[in-house]
């Protein structure tokens, strides 16, 4: 049976195969849904001069300015707009830096199509969603009582290419995933190492696995 709601998504995803997937998932849920496609950060900006979004679904992951930056633009110049970040990474590395960039939810690209569903339901309603993975480590955080010192220190960019130089990736694969050029990531490397005061990559994989960011 279809949700009876009516509204406007625009989904922001560099992969046409995804946006196609996204697409199917929404109008097989809801009744009458206007579904707009953005493959860059441009393009999302151009389709938010055209119309105005009950909600935007975006991909952590974008060539150009990555989904990070575009977030912080998006809720900058649209705070109302409410924006759902979908994302291949675990909660652990990403979901509380969102949130705390004005993300309205955050939901894996590997989870079932329902979860998506509530997600975007949830957040229609003027609420928020949180997972029960976000939801445990919206409650570590609080019991730390401390911020993240990668968040403090690191630009999106640069948080993003950390991560995934923990995860093992050379420059020349990271430059590929991001559609950079490696001199880009070899730049940003370069100032993650001096920001950090780690010395080369095995330093940045023993970090992450010492806060257990691997998971």
């Amino acid at each position: 049976m279809k949700i009876h709601k009516k509204f406007s998504v625009l989904l922001a995803d560099d992969h046409k195969i995804v946006r196609h997937g996204l697409r199917k998932i929404l109008e097989d849920e809801f009744t009458e849904v206007t579904v707009g496609e953005a493959s860059r950060d441009f393009e999302i900006y151009e389709q938010l001069d055209k119309i105005k979004w009950d909600i935007i679904i975006l991909d952590i992951s974008l060539p150009g300015k990555s989904g990070l930056e575009v977030l912080k633009d998006i809720k900058s110049v649209h705070p109302h707009i409410p924006v759902l970040i979908l994302s291949m990474y675990p909660e652990e590395q990403f979901a509380l830096r969102v949130m705390k960039s004005g993300a309205a939810g955050y939901v894996r690209k590997d989870s079932a199509p329902e979860e998506l569903v509530d997600a975007v339901s949830e957040i229609l309603s003027g609420r928020k969603y949180y997972s029960p993975a976000v939801m445990d480590l919206l409650s570590d955080n609080v019991k730390r009582g401390a911020k993240s010192e990668l968040s403090e220190i690191l630009s999106d960019r640069e948080y993003e290419i950390f991560m995934l130089i923990a995860q093992g990736k050379t420059v020349s694969e990271i430059a590929e995933i991001l559609s950079l050029s490696v001199k880009t990531v070899s730049t940003h490397r370069s100032h993650i190492l001096e920001k950090t005061k780690l010395k080369n990559n095995a330093d940045i994989v023993m970090y992450a696995v010492r806060n257990n960011l691997l998971q």
